[in-house]
């Protein structure tokens, strides 16, 4: 399984409408494309500045290439990210995952 990682930064004023807006726009997205196993939104605080991550978990690397083309590296930014992002991180993270069942 691979979790892929993207990481934006915007206002904190406008962190709660942005988030919304990844939740509208592409957890969706993910959620469709064949091999995607789900996502999550991570956020943290830090003064004016929101921190916002959107994590997705896939069958394979193969598989990504279905939401986010053939480069796969490569972030993937949708038309209104312009009014909330700080700036465009032009990369993702990819790492390999291992799931554990729970102990009992």
């Amino acid at each position: 399984m691979i979790t892929r990682i993207w990481h934006g930064r915007t206002k904190t004023t406008d962190a709660v409408v942005y988030r919304q807006y990844v939740i509208d726009t592409g957890i969706p997205e993910y959620l469709a494309t064949p091999g995607n196993r789900g996502a999550q939104i991570w956020q943290k605080t830090a003064g004016d500045v929101t921190h916002i991550w959107t994590v997705s978990w896939w069958d394979d690397l193969e598989s990504i290439k279905g939401f986010a083309g053939e480069d796969i590296s490569k972030a993937h930014y949708y038309d209104e990210d312009e009014k909330y992002l700080l700036e465009f991180e032009p990369y993702v993270q990819h790492y390999e995952a291992y799931d554990f069942p729970p102990l009992q």
